[in-house]
């Protein structure tokens, strides 16, 4: 257990260790694009993730996971190498389409092999913990691959920053061949009826797989129902995009920003890191009725430091939340299809930040960024009721 642990957390934070984050548009803009240019890569790079995640998810409950998250690494790199060493807007169309194929295939993948191992060794009540260490090393690794763009690009311009997003895409995906190699399933025999897959990774295995995992997400309720909520809290992270204008708003000046912005990401860590035990759904539900209120209340507070102090005490809660819920998705889901359960939990949060994205963008005009964060933040208290209804204090399988 201790070798799965330790694979999973080194592959979460290697994924995200991408100098590349914290430059990416600046290239863009360096290179000559234009503003709509540059929207129109992350609509691009959107949309192959909605696309190819359901898909993907299924295709990893066929084909060998391990491989596949290395595959998916290796794409992400190829497009980093192409930004690098052909910067371009057709070099970073193909960049980012090829990330959001890696991103697909990943997100569920990553989930569903640990879990499994885990099950292997009869240690699957260890998931939740190695799920709290993995994505907290994941967002300490965000913000070392952020932070060590300074000296990279000083050091030796947009080619040591891209060569050094490239090598940590190979190293992430030779930790995801390290993982161990198990035989797949023949039959399973679940809620959603009887599975088998003489031949693996023909497309009849494929479809029957996508059919398990989406009739499973949708049509068995006490699945469905943490698979919502597995969509719509991480769904609410996409909140960070909009806490720089909130720090400007409060008067912070440009220069203190990025410290700034850093507090909720050092929440997210704590958040996350103590969330490795089983918690109530009332516990939860308080934690996320809380978030809702204490970012809301930081957005309009009216104080820097005071804001962002509360700001990032309601986005640990957040965290806190969302591994716990993961987990217990986890934990629920019966059939085969394990990794197109949690895809369709993936595809439902890309889909949730899309809606707080128009939702801020209609409400800033008349509340302005504070106020339009405070007014998208506030439905955390109706999905802090909609937690305590559907996560109950001990995990069961009503079959429905």
């Amino acid at each position: 257990m201790r070798g799965i642990g330790l694979r999973f957390a080194a592959f979460s934070g290697l994924d995200d260790l991408v100098p590349f984050y914290g430059l990416y548009t600046v290239l863009f803009v360096d290179t000559g694009l234009s503003g709509p240019q540059i929207a129109s890569l992350f609509v691009l790079w959107s949309l192959t993730s909605l696309a190819l995640e359901v898909p993907s998810g299924a295709l990893a409950d066929v084909v060998s996971r391990r491989g596949l998250l290395a595959v998916a690494a290796l794409l992400r790199g190829l497009g980093f190498a192409l930004w690098t060493f052909t910067p371009s807007y057709p070099a970073f169309a193909a960049g980012f389409a090829l990330w959001g194929m890696g991103g697909a295939m990943t997100s569920g993948t990553l989930q569903a092999l640990v879990h499994d191992e885990l099950v292997a060794v009869h240690a699957d009540g260890a998931y939740q913990r190695l799920l709290a260490r993995a994505e907290t090393t994941g967002l300490v690794c965000v913000a070392l691959g952020t932070a060590s763009a300074v000296p990279l690009h000083a050091f030796g311009g947009y080619l040591a920053v891209g060569l050094a997003s490239v090598v940590a895409s190979v190293l992430t995906a030779a930790v995801a061949l390290s993982f161990p190699k198990r035989p797949r399933v023949v039959h399973v025999e679940g809620p959603v009826g009887r599975i088998s897959l003489h031949r693996p990774g023909r497309r009849r295995a494929w479809l029957a797989m996508l059919r398990s995992g989406v009739r499973e997400a949708a049509g068995v309720r006490s699945v469905r129902r943490l698979v919502l909520l597995a969509a719509l809290l991480p769904g609410m992270t996409a909140l960070d995009e909009f806490f720089p204008l909130v720090a400007i708003d409060l008067g912070a000046p440009t220069t203190l920003v990025p410290l700034l912005v850093l507090l909720p990401m050092l929440g997210q860590v704590i958040g996350g890191a103590s969330a490795e035990r089983q918690r109530s759904g009332v516990a939860v539900a308080v934690v996320v009725a809380a978030a809702g209120v204490l970012i809301a209340g930081g957005a309009v507070s009216g104080s820097v430091w005071w804001g962002f102090a509360a700001i990032a005490v309601g986005y640990g809660a957040l965290q806190h939340a969302i591994v716990v819920t993961e987990a217990r998705l986890q934990a629920a889901v019966q059939g085969p299809a394990r990794a197109t359960v949690t895809s369709v939990a993936g595809l439902g949060s890309d889909v949730a930040a899309m809606s707080l994205y128009g939702a801020w963008a209609v409400a800033v005009g008349p509340f302005g960024h504070g106020g339009a964060v405070a007014m998208v933040a506030a439905p955390l208290l109706v999905v802090g009721v909609l937690v305590l209804l559907w996560l109950p204090a001990r995990w069961s399988h009503d079959g429905e």
